[in-house]
């Protein structure tokens, strides 16, 4: 079930991150780390080769942390992927084309939040772009485009935020199945 837009979540996200360096506990999962209740873990995303590995390590650890069931926890995991692989390319490329920045790796690519629900997770990656997703029509032998479909197989459901000048928010809600 595909939903969508929702309200903006974006700029919530960015209040309050620390650096990990202040954290105190040594793990370095992304650049920032948002505290919070027990049911709230938010980093962000670089544009470095291995974001999308460390977007999947953090999900796994704190879905993990949080005792949610392993099938959860591999179905999240896989969304996550999908959510900031998108954001990577397709939101954040064109904040850095649309500003010129100099550098080509500015430090926050994107935001990666997650939210403990009762049975589920709700994953949300935030990121500058303005431009809404767009779920293809499948072809099995393109070699991109299947990512948004697997969001939409792995997710109760899914939806954005609208795009505005700060950009936007991807999310989806993944149940405990069986």
């Amino acid at each position: 079930m595909t939903t969508y837009p929702a309200e903006p979540e974006h700029d919530a996200l960015r209040e309050g991150a620390i650096p990990v360096a202040e954290r105190g506990n040594g793990a370095a999962h992304g650049g920032w780390w948002m505290p919070g209740a027990n049911d709230f873990a938010a980093c962000a995303l670089s544009g470095s080769a291995c974001t999308v590995a460390e977007a999947r390590q953090f999900t796994r650890t704190t879905l993990q942390g949080w005792r949610m069931c392993p099938g959860l926890a591999d179905d999240a995991v896989l969304v996550v992927s999908e959510l900031v692989t998108n954001a990577l390319r397709y939101g954040a490329g064109e904040t850095r084309r649309t500003l010129n920045y100099a550098s080509p790796e500015p430090f926050c690519q994107a935001w990666l939040a997650l939210t403990r629900q009762e049975h589920s997770v709700l994953c949300a990656v935030s990121d500058a772009g303005a431009t809404a997703p767009v779920l293809r029509d499948r072809d099995e032998l393109a070699e991109s485009g299947r990512g948004l479909h697997l969001v939409e197989l792995l997710s109760d459901a899914w939806g954005w935020t609208p795009p505005d000048r700060a950009g936007k928010t991807v999310w989806a809600t993944v149940s405990a199945r069986g």
